[in-house]
């Protein structure tokens, strides 16, 4: 039998890849808006890899305009306290040193148990790496891992990003080759 987190992972794997079943099992309870951002993936899929545990991460997920280490928390509380366990906080803090040398988003996603609409909340470590264009304005809009006085990480589901709304932003982006206005200006300011 699969550990209760690996039901999340694959439900988050097959939302993020645009599996249709997943997607419309997804958004029975979601509002248009929601509904609209997930069915986005079908369009837009992410290549998503199930990672070795050994990586600190659940899942990477790669597309040819965006790619992120994915961290899979599930709770039926709507605060998680990563530090209550030294290895989760140990992780956290390698997750953050890897994406930092490697200058990409390292990714929270956090699943509430028993919600209507969006369960899912996104959020990233904070961090000073350098990134450029669309991923950098896409770290700019992620909620950060709320890190309290004593250097413990916490998660608060209220305060992150929904899933939709990653969606929302990142299927903004036209088929590759076509470009967007965001890229263009981008390149005109090089």
């Amino acid at each position: 039998m699969a550990a209760p987190g690996d039901v999340y992972e694959r439900e988050l794997k097959y939302l993020l890849t645009g599996d249709p079943g997943t997607v419309t099992k997804m958004v029975k309870t979601c509002d248009d808006e929601e509904t609209s951002a997930y069915c986005s993936t079908m369009d837009h899929p992410f290549m998503v890899i199930r990672a070795a545990g050994s990586l600190g991460v659940d899942l990477v997920a790669l597309r040819w305009d965006f790619s992120f280490p994915v961290e899979v928390k599930s709770s039926e509380n709507d605060i998680l306290y990563l530090s209550k366990s030294e290895r989760l906080r140990d992780q956290a803090v390698r997750m953050l040193d890897e994406c930092d040398r490697c200058h990409v988003i390292p990714i929270y996603a956090y699943r509430l148990k028993g919600v209507r609409g969006d369960p899912w909340r996104i959020f990233t470590l904070p961090s000073e790496s350098k990134l450029i264009g669309r991923i950098q304005m896409l770290r700019d809009r992620i909620p950060k891992v709320e890190i309290t006085k004593g250097g413990n990480f916490v998660l608060r589901w209220s305060d992150g990003m929904k899933l939709s709304d990653l969606l929302a932003f990142v299927g903004q982006a036209s088929d590759p080759g076509e470009g967007t206005i965001a890229d263009t200006a981008a390149y005109e300011e090089d």
